[in-house]
């Protein structure tokens, strides 16, 4: 049987480029122990924001599956492999895992503070559906007629722009089957901490 065609989908903040994190998560892609076939990368370059750049990178994709990576975030080696493989056995149209959480001096934390306890650790529920993470395995046909955009004035109300979870409502509106993989199989990078002492995500919010 012929394997299943996977296209690694990021979004790239110029700033990102410049100090390094876009190699760190490129080069985490080229160490997967089930390569992508395809890279599909937009860069932020007039400061369009997140969503219509995600989703840019989004359209250029022709192969059978895309994998969502922000581009300061790493994929661990087997990331591709274990979501792929829990595609297959499930039927799944749509896989999300869990993550370590890594700072900028290189620190890793395996237990996740941001989120209450077992926000990811359930299964997904369609009838109560969770805030998945963007960091997703998703069938090009699907994710592609769904698309990315701003949830209606987050961003004015300056938080971030909420595309995940409108994509993963919209997914789930096309009758897309949701599963978790309870695996922490990539890291997703912090820049600092907020006023409460925990970490905040770095590219919340693209600017120019």
């Amino acid at each position: 049987m012929t394997r299943p065609t996977i296209s690694v989908v990021t979004p790239v903040h110029p700033g990102r480029i410049s100090n390094g994190m876009y190699r760190q998560a490129m080069d985490s892609v080229g160490a997967q122990t089930l390569l992508p076939d395809a890279i599909c990368t937009a860069i932020d370059i007039d400061g369009e924001g997140a969503a219509p750049t995600r989703q840019r990178a989004l359209m250029m994709a022709r192969t059978d599956w895309v994998a969502m990576l922000d581009s300061d975030d790493v994929f661990l080696p087997r990331h591709l492999q274990w979501l792929m493989h829990h595609a297959q056995e499930t039927g799944a149209d749509f896989v999300y895992s869990w993550f370590k959480i890594m700072y900028a001096d290189g620190t890793i934390l395996e237990d996740d503070p941001i989120f209450p306890v077992g926000h990811y650790l359930n299964e997904f529920d369609p009838n109560d559906p969770i805030e998945t993470t963007v960091t997703t395995l998703v069938r090009t046909e699907l994710a592609q007629s769904v698309g990315f955009a701003p949830m209606p004035g987050r961003i004015e109300a300056g938080h971030n722009s909420g595309e995940d979870r409108s994509f993963t409502l919209g997914c789930l509106a096309a009758g897309a089957k949701i599963v978790h993989l309870r695996r922490k199989s990539w890291l997703w990078h912090h820049h600092g901490q907020n006023t409460s002492g925990l970490p905040t995500k770095g590219d919340a919010v693209m600017t120019r």
